[in-house]
């Protein structure tokens, strides 16, 4: 019986939606991935960059980050940060790139902890989980429980008439602690 260590890596993840000027005024919103259904052509520019922050996000909440990944700015020499030099290291994080004066690229991507901070214009989404290191084994194998299902990127959320006119394009970020309850302390009554 094999299994997948830790140690091999498989190469990092990007998906990258775009918004491209077309004469007549007119742009167009394309994506890496080419089964994702986009809009057709319009000169409505904010909507259009309302629709490219939702697919992006979409992408995000829809890729389960790999521990095991390598990353992705490494794969491209680090071209994302030349000016600081680095060498790939750490746990994988899941980055959103956009640049809010350009405004015309999104960038979803899996990197390493030491790439992520260097690059300009990024927001981390989410880390992947640190591999156990420990070299005992478990007295008997853990059930294995299937992870929930997730949408499929292609279908759903990448056409306007489903997405939610309330939903929020920027990653919000959640605190990973549980919320305290105060303690109740007996009352004082009936002595």
């Amino acid at each position: 019986m094999t299994t997948e260590s830790f140690t091999e890596r498989t190469p990092g993840r990007a998906w990258t939606v775009r918004i491209t000027a077309h004469s007549g005024r007119l742009a167009q919103v394309t994506c890496s991935t080419t089964a994702c259904r986009m809009p057709p052509r319009s000169a409505d520019l904010a909507a259009l960059r309302t629709f490219a922050a939702q697919h992006a996000a979409a992408h995000a909440k829809a890729a389960t980050i790999r521990p095991n990944a390598w990353c992705h700015c490494g794969s491209q020499r680090c071209g994302a940060h030349p000016e600081a030099k680095a060498y790939c290291a750490g746990a994988v994080v899941m980055i959103l790139r956009h640049d809010p004066i350009v405004r015309r690229v999104w960038s979803v991507e899996e990197v390493c902890e030491m790439c992520a901070p260097l690059i300009p214009n990024t927001t981390i989404l989410a880390r992947a989980p640190r591999a156990n290191r420990t070299t005992e084994r478990p007295a008997a194998p853990a059930a294995h429980v299937p992870a929930p299902a997730r949408p499929s990127v292609a279908a759903g959320f990448s056409s306007p008439a489903t997405t939610s006119a309330d939903s929020d394009p920027t990653p919000q970020r959640r605190s990973r602690r549980a919320p305290q309850r105060p303690r109740r302390r007996p009352s004082a009554q009936g002595h």
